[in-house]
This record gives C-alpha cells, structure tokens and sequence, in this order.
C-alpha cells in the first residue's frame, strides 16, 4: 500500500492552512503541510453512549490509510491545544471518507466535548493517519481479532477492508461487551457474518437476556472471555495471528488468558495508545516545525533531541522516538519480533540514562533493576549509552 496521502485529487484548486481549530461552521475542508482542515459530513449513534462521526473535504479526494491506524484531532478547548487519537473506524477499500467512533467516558475532555459539540457542516483539525499496528504492517494467513468495548474500531476497519479485497479472508472475530445492547457496528458486523463463510463472529457477553437471539451464524457466551471460552469459540487459535485491542485491564487478561493457552506470544499484536499519544505527539511537533520553516513569524518552535550511544556508534533520536527506532536506524542487529512490549525479544541494558518504558513485560525485577528494558516500548528522557 502506498504512503498515507491527504492531499486533494489532481485538479482541485489548492487550498491555505486553516486558521482554527476548533469546529467552525461551514466551508470546504482545507489542507495544510502537517495538520489538515476535515469536515463532518454526518454522525450517528451506534449506541447510547458511542458515536460515529464521518468525515470528507470539500473537493472529491481518497484519502490513503493502512486498516488499523489511528488519527489524531487537534483542538482548541477552553483555550487550550489539546489532542486526542482515535482509530480509524472506515476502510480505505471505501476511500471518499473517514470515520472515527467515539464512546463517551466520564471525565472524558475530548471524547466528550466532539460528542456534545461536533456536527455535520463544521470541521476540525486532524494529523494524518499513522500507526504500526494495521493490516499492511501485520500481515497474517489466519486472523483472530480480539476486542472489547471502543478496542473494536481497528478490528472492524481490518475487517472491512479484509471482506472487501480478499476472497475467504479466514477471520475470526470475538468481542467482549456488557451486553448486547453495548455492541459496537452489530448491525453491519451481522451483515458481514452473514454474507462471509470464513468470518466467524462470536461475543463474550458479561449479561444478557434470557430470550437473546443472534444470526445462526454469530457465536457467543455469557461471562469474561476466558481461556476455556476462547479455546471453544475458536478452536484453532494456536494457529492464528492476534491482534488486540481494548481497555488495559482487558488486553492484561487476554495476555494471561494466551499464555495459559501456550499461544506462541511472537504472534500477538495489539494497539497500544500509550504509543499512539506519544507517535501523535511527534506529528504535531513535526508539523508545527515545518508550519515555523515555511513561515517564520509563526514563531519559534523546538523540541528536545537526545543521544544515543551504543559502542561505538551514536544516533539522535527525539523525544518519543523509541530505542529501537534508534537502534535499526544505526542497522546494528537486533531482533523485534511482536513491536509491541509483549515478546521480550528486542531487551537490552540501559547503562547511562534515563528512559521511559510503556511495558516491561518478561522482565524480572532483577533485570528491571539492571537497567534492562524493552527497545520498541522504551524512550528517551536524556542522552543514554545502550548495550545489546
């Protein structure tokens, strides 16, 4: 798949940066180097508390994504920037538009202010999509794709387009609601498991009613998923690529559940949005600098680089790069099998430093302690010296 693209289709007439960023009423949508100007042409409740906004420009355009990346808004809120990522809910096999779905949380700043005040005819600012954990970056002959709550946005992006564009796609797909009444896109989900023999759909339902039917061809259990319960749902998950996505103390216990399992970890793969704030964050610094470069009244704009030592060699790498970023981008040998914090293969020995890890996991507290870390999961707070 070719490099994500926001820029309008030949022939559409060029357009300035956007001035604002927050909702603003009609319009067409503007593109800008780094940020870009989207309109909401539409929303819709897909349940009480979750809603999805579609978003297009104002001149015919496709936009190029990879199913499964997450975009970023940009916001000005009580008058203060803040940002938000959101994965991509759309299929780039349906490229004339994107939509994000929202759920709102208590406390939730953004989640709640796009719910309570975005409507179609106003437009937002928005990053580009980006993200590793996708389809084009993942590949995989068999899939699982498990999920909870809001975690099911890139499992239904990945199985859009998978139903669009390949034939037999052999998909299995489990997600974890409260209950029925909670399941994000049922409706469409339904439809595809209806129209697609090798998607197989199932739900693990904390509750549901006595009389609750599904299509004969929809699965599902009452309970948290456990092991005996995945092990039922889909009998061959030992040979199936994972992706996860969902709520923390879900995607914990979805890691124990696999491992009870035996599931060769090397194969799990899951969204972590620890990552994604931090990838949003270096987007924004990264158009900001070049909103500075074109032009140079925006006013001065500087973000911190750090060293990285390894031997004899050294990199600079910025503040959110990850060590392994900075490790492969020197070719020196090194083995990142999951990317995600989850394998243990890429650990290596912070010696001088200070850096920040998304996760530990194989770990022991003695190499914790030792100074040892996950590359892809670990970042740079200062110049650090590395040993692999």
């Amino acid at each position: 798949m070719n490099a994500i693209n926001l820029s309008v289709m030949a022939g559409a007439k060029a357009l300035h940066k956007p001035k604002s960023v927050n909702p603003v009423d009609g319009g067409p949508a503007q593109i800008g180097a780094g940020l870009s100007e989207l309109v909401c042409v539409e929303r819709w409740n897909e349940t009480i508390d979750v809603v999805s906004f579609r978003f297009q420009v104002g001149e015919p355009m496709k936009f190029d994504y990879k199913p499964g990346q997450f975009m970023t808004f940009v916001l000005d809120i009580n008058g203060e920037q803040v940002c938000r990522s959101y994965t991509l809910s759309s299929s780039p096999s349906r490229p004339y538009s994107l939509m994000v779905t929202i759920k709102r949380v208590a406390g939730g700043l953004v989640s709640n202010y796009l719910i309570d005040h975005l409507q179609p005819g106003q437009r937002v600012r928005v990053l580009q999509p980006t993200g590793q954990f996708n389809l084009v970056d993942i590949s995989a002959q068999k899939y699982l794709f498990l999920s909870a709550g809001c975690g099911i946005t890139p499992m239904y992006s990945m199985s859009r387009y998978l139903t669009d564009t390949q034939i037999d796609a052999d998909i299995a797909f489990v997600h974890s609601a409260r209950s029925d009444a909670d399941i994000i896109f049922k409706s469409s989900l339904e439809t595809m498991a209806n129209r697609f023999n090798a998607f197989k759909l199932s739900y693990a339902l904390e509750s549901a009613a006595a009389s609750l039917l599904f299509s004969p061809k929809i699965s599902f259990d009452i309970g948290r998923l456990t092991a005996q319960m995945l092990q039922t749902l889909v009998p061959d998950v030992a040979e199936r690529t994972v992706y996860l996505c969902g709520p923390e103390p879900y995607m914990q216990a979805v890691k124990a559940l696999l491992a009870e399992l035996n599931f060769d970890m090397s194969r799990l793969h899951h969204e972590s949005f620890a990552t994604a704030e931090k990838a949003a964050r270096n987007q924004l610094m990264q158009a900001k600098s070049s909103e500075t470069d074109e032009n140079p009244q925006a006013g001065a704009f500087t973000f911190p680089f750090f060293n990285l030592a390894i031997g004899d060699r050294s990199t600079r790498l910025t503040q959110g790069q990850s060590l392994l970023e900075g490790i492969e981008s020197e070719g020196l040998p090194i083995i990142a099998a999951c990317r995600s914090g989850v394998c243990g293969a890429c650990k290596c020995q912070v010696l001088e430093g200070e850096t920040t890890s998304t996760s530990v996991m194989t770990l022991s507290s003695a190499e914790i302690d030792a100074g040892f870390v996950l590359a892809c999961s670990t970042t740079l707070t200062s110049d650090v010296r590395l040993k692999l």
